[in-house]
């Protein structure tokens, strides 16, 4: 008998939990008031490392535009009066040895790309970043750099992407 009532009582309460409270979750943890911004400018980030590779440029600029128009509403335009300001530059471009062996050689070599980012927020100046941001893969020394080079530069501007994103539209 008591066990009647509750499952007859038990979609009522589950339906006053769920009219009482609002849980608002977004899928790509963008925290972006659509009322308040409309458009977002996103500027060419040229390399200004002391080792160049010239598909870099490129590739980094189209992820992250790509990223921010699969995960956000933001309309991108190509003035900088926009709402808000992504720009900068490409700063590092850099090979290290990782792994030492026993005979003094790297079994390891690591590329690290840093990237510089200056995000202005035309509406809230205190959301404002100048700020670098680093990302890195490391790959076995006996391969050579340009056999994995376009591979790497792929995942590293991914993670960067990523990075700046949550730093900047993410909020978090």
């Amino acid at each position: 008998m008591k066990a009647r009532i509750a499952i007859r009582l038990l979609p009522l309460l589950v339906m006053l939990c769920l009219v009482g409270c609002r849980i608002k979750i977004t899928m790509n943890g963008a925290a972006i008031d659509y009322n308040v911004y409309k458009t977002v400018y996103v500027s060419e980030f040229p390399i200004r490392a002391a080792l160049v590779y010239p598909p870099l440029q490129q590739t980094f600029e189209n992820k992250l535009l790509d990223y921010i128009s699969s995960n956000t509403r933001l309309r991108t335009v190509d003035t900088p009066n926009a709402d808000l300001q992504i720009e900068g530059e490409i700063t590092g471009y850099n090979l290290s040895p990782q792994a030492v062996t026993e005979n003094a050689y790297a079994s390891q070599t690591r590329l690290t790309i840093q990237v510089r980012v200056r995000y202005t927020d035309a509406k809230n100046e205190n959301k404002d970043i100048d700020q670098t941001f680093s990302a890195y893969r490391d790959f076995d020394s006996s391969q050579m750099l340009t056999d994995v080079q376009d591979q790497l530069c792929n995942e590293i501007s991914e993670e960067l992407v990523d990075l700046i994103f949550n730093a900047t539209l993410g909020d978090w």
